[in-house]
């Protein structure tokens, strides 16, 4: 692929959502080189650093010429070198030389060729994985023979096996006996007996003949003894693995073992050997050839023969190797017989993968010169031989639709379909939906379809007169999309509104001829509290034609109902959308409002207003009076904070913390509760009924009457906080004295004093002290010490003040 093929590739697999390791994974398999993808990476950082801003430039250009002015080439020379990243070239004559700057840009923004880089540089140096080999070093196959059975018959006996013989009937003895490395057993009284070469059958025969000597009735027509020959401990063979093998030398194996433990235990096959031509000798000449992959794809064993004692197995490197890439099962290297041809190969990987191009693949051959690219067509798959180091790609398909059309909007079944035979229109298409819904606007629908150039069309289409054959149908054509509208998208049915004194308030979906009373009913009905004499609708203006702006903003409707139906107002009214729907608040309903009374009265609890200006003096008569323990002068009002009242101490509290002046208030000492201290007299409220002192409840107030409190408690900034007996007539410095006196920080003009009905007044020495009362002393704020960063500061203004003075006044002269 040249330069340009592969940033067009990297755009468009990058529009498709495709990941880096993915593309750089697709390049690879095309044939691109990380040298390549390096000298695009370099062109697109060089892109980058052109597109940095003038200033930038300007200074580095300033900073060259300055670099090339100054003495001295050694200077020059390595200021150059800090300033200018050196021209290279790399193989292809690109330059990929930039300024320091342009570099640095390029460093902190990684380039989109950054992973596709690592990935191909990764799979470039990723050992070859040639099929097959990873079979002789697996932990989980070694191939070992299974000594535990029954001595093969054509196994033949050799030095070192050892021979059980045993003997039973008329004669009776049990002999065990190594062959020697003569190739004997020693037998009292008969002597050495040859076995070596022997099978255990002919070792039988052999042993019972020489026997007949010895023991009487062995031999016969009807022995009176019988001998059985057994093979006990088994000797070792050695076995030669020379060639292609991780570890060749001489082995040492079980007489059991075959080819293919003996490549096991030599540490596998490697790199350049060949799995397809491995050879057995024995006695110095070919026993057999073994092909692997007679074994791992079809589970022939033909090759892997037993070993014998001086059999040697050469590994010789392979003949050729060829490599497939790309969308088949198993894409690797494998090893192929000469004659064997693209079709085999593609078995040997598993066939093509569900996504594969199976019409053609690519083949790249090294001819011994230069590269030579083929493209084979499926039906040349069987014929085609191939050569050493043939790398084959197989494409993945297009990522389109040959056939694809698509429906939307008001049929039963919209969705993807497929031209084919029996649906080859759009009369067609409609038809395999299921027809049109009923809402559907059959007057004007729209198909979108490709150009040529794959640009987008629109065709108006009526589809009445299409489906009652008035009208010529139309031939679908591939990616087509049909769009159906319903005559409820080409409508404005806005929802309605409905609020206030209702059981649901929201909104609801608007349906034709749908009245107030069928809003209310569906909106769950009137709250009690609602007015049937006061029911508001308000609708939107439209008027479309006119040229004039209006001062209007909406209509209003009136209403009255009775028993759920409208009696008062337009008759027959039918809602339009977006309408609002206003149920009234009935000016006859009212809410029970509750206040509680506690302490000294004679019947304490909660009292609900009879009025809404029902008063103090009021309430504390309903709750029969005060006792003749209560104190009066201390009674208190808790009331709780309104809507309103809580708005206004939000909009306090964030002017609060707004303002930076030296007056600002500490937010952190504000009360923040929902309730606060109303101050009241209540002799005075009781004696003067309806007075000013008589105040006015509201819903929540909590009113209590104490019993007499004889104590006048101080705090603050006193010597000693304490809580005395109250003594009728005695003023302020008596308490203040009661206490140990003022404190060495005691602010003396700010003492305040809050008695127990909730007011609060400033102390001097006429101020009465009541019963219950407490005297709060302040304390004076602390003093910043001298600050000599101000001092300088004002010194520094003061100084230039006088020199703006003076020069001010020169300049006048």
């Amino acid at each position: 692929m040249t330069d340009e093929q592969v940033i067009s590739y990297v755009k468009q697999a990058t529009a498709q959502g495709k990941s880096q390791q993915q593309i750089g994974k697709e390049l690879l398999a095309r044939g691109v080189t990380s040298d390549q993808v390096e000298r695009l990476k370099a062109r697109f950082e060089s892109e980058q650093g052109a597109q940095t801003t003038n200033s930038a430039q300007e200074i580095t250009t300033r900073e060259r010429k300055t670099t090339d002015q100054e003495s001295g080439p050694q200077r020059r020379r390595s200021d150059i070198q800090k300033h200018e990243s050196g021209t290279q070239r790399n193989e292809t004559g690109v330059q990929r030389g930039e300024s320091t700057y342009n570099r640095n840009i390029s460093e902190e923004l990684p380039t989109p060729y950054d992973e596709i880089a690592l990935e191909i540089q990764a799979n470039e140096n990723k050992p070859r994985s040639i099929f097959g080999h990873e079979v002789f070093n697996n932990q989980a196959l070694s191939f070992e023979p299974n000594e535990n059975v029954a001595t093969p018959r054509n196994y033949r006996l050799g030095p070192g096996d050892e021979v059980v013989i045993d003997i039973w009937g008329a004669n009776e003895d049990h002999i065990r006996q190594s062959i020697s490395p003569e190739g004997s057993i020693m037998v009292s009284q008969i002597g050495p007996v040859y076995l070596s070469g022997m099978t255990i059958e002919e070792a039988g025969n052999h042993i019972r003949s020489s026997f007949q000597s010895k023991y009487a009735g062995i031999g016969g027509e009807q022995p009176d003894s019988e001998i059985a020959v057994t093979l006990g401990n088994i000797r070792t063979i050695q076995v030669d693995i020379m060639g292609e093998v991780a570890i060749p030398g001489t082995y040492r194996l079980s007489p059991f073992s075959t080819v293919f433990h003996a490549l096991y235990k030599s540490g596998g096959i490697n790199d350049i050997g060949s799995m397809r031509n491995i050879q057995v000798l024995r006695d110095g000449r070919r026993l057999v050839g073994v092909d692997v992959y007679e074994y791992l794809f079809n589970g022939k064993q033909t090759g892997n023969v037993r070993l014998q004692e001086g059999d040697v197995i050469i590994v010789p490197p392979y003949e050729q190797l060829v490599t497939i890439n790309g969308n088949v099962k198993r894409p690797m290297s494998y090893e192929m017989k000469p004659g064997e041809t693209l079709a085999e190969l593609i078995d040997y990987a598993g066939g093509f993968s569900g996504d594969a191009y199976t019409e053609q693949v690519r083949l790249s051959r090294q001819t011994g010169r230069e590269n030579e690219l083929y493209n084979i067509v499926n039906g040349d798959f069987a014929s085609y031989k191939l050569n050493d180091g043939d790398q084959i790609t197989v494409g993945t398909i297009l990522d389109r639709f040959a056939n694809r059309v698509e429906i939307k909007g008001a049929t039963f079944r919209p969705g993807i379909y497929a031209i084919a035979p029996g649906l080859r229109t759009i009369k067609d298409l409609i038809n395999n939906a299921d027809g049109l819904l009923e809402d559907a606007f059959t007057t004007r629908a729209i198909l979108y379809r490709e150009g040529d150039d794959l640009s987008l069309e629109v065709l108006p289409l009526n589809l009445e007169a299409i489906m009652s054959g008035k009208a010529p149908d139309v031939t679908l054509r591939r990616n087509d999309v049909l769009l159906i509208p319903s005559i409820q998208d080409l409508q404005d049915r806005g929802e309605l509104t409905i609020a206030g004194q209702i059981a649901n308030p929201g909104q609801y979906p608007f349906a034709d001829n749908m009245t107030v009373e069928d809003l209310i009913i569906q909106a769950g009905g009137l709250l009690r509290g609602a007015s049937t004499a006061r029911i508001d609708v308000s609708r939107r203006l439209i008027d479309p034609d006119t040229l004039e702006p209006t001062s209007q903003t909406a209509e209003i409707f009136t209403f009255g109902v009775k028993d759920g139906f409208v009696v008062d107002g337009k008759q027959d009214f039918i809602l339009q959308p977006y309408d609002i729907v206003e149920v009234r608040r009935s000016p006859g309903y009212q809410t029970q409002r509750r206040v509680s009374v506690d302490g000294e009265v004679v019947f304490d609890g909660n009292y609900t207003l009879q009025s809404k200006n029902e008063r103090l003096s009021d309430v504390i008569r309903r709750a029969g009076g005060i006792t003749e323990y209560a104190y009066p002068r201390g009674a208190r009002l808790m009331r709780k904070m309104s809507e309103d009242e809580a708005a206004a101490r939000d909009e306090a509290m964030r002017l609060a913390m707004q303002s930076q002046g030296a007056d600002s208030i500490s937010v952190s000492k504000l009360q923040m509760g929902n309730t606060y201290s109303v101050g009241i007299e209540l002799e005075k409220a009781l004696a003067m009924p309806g007075s000013d002192y008589d105040i006015v409840l509201k819903e929540g107030d909590q009113i209590m009457v104490p019993e007499l409190v004889n104590t006048v408690k101080i705090s603050g900034d006193v010597m000693l906080p304490n809580t005395v007996v109250f003594q009728k007539g005695k003023k302020l410095k008596h308490y203040i004295d009661q206490a140990g006196g003022y404190g060495s920080r005691a602010r003396k003009n700010n003492v305040f004093i809050v008695y127990m009905n909730g007011t609060v007044a400033k102390a001097k020495g006429s101020t009465p002290i009541e019963p219950g009362c407490q005297i709060i002393v302040p304390s004076k704020t602390d003093k910043e010490g001298f600050n000599w960063a101000q001092f300088i500061g004002l010194a520094t203004s003061f100084a230039s003040l006088g020199t703006m003075a003076a020069t001010i006044s020169n300049l006048l002269k």
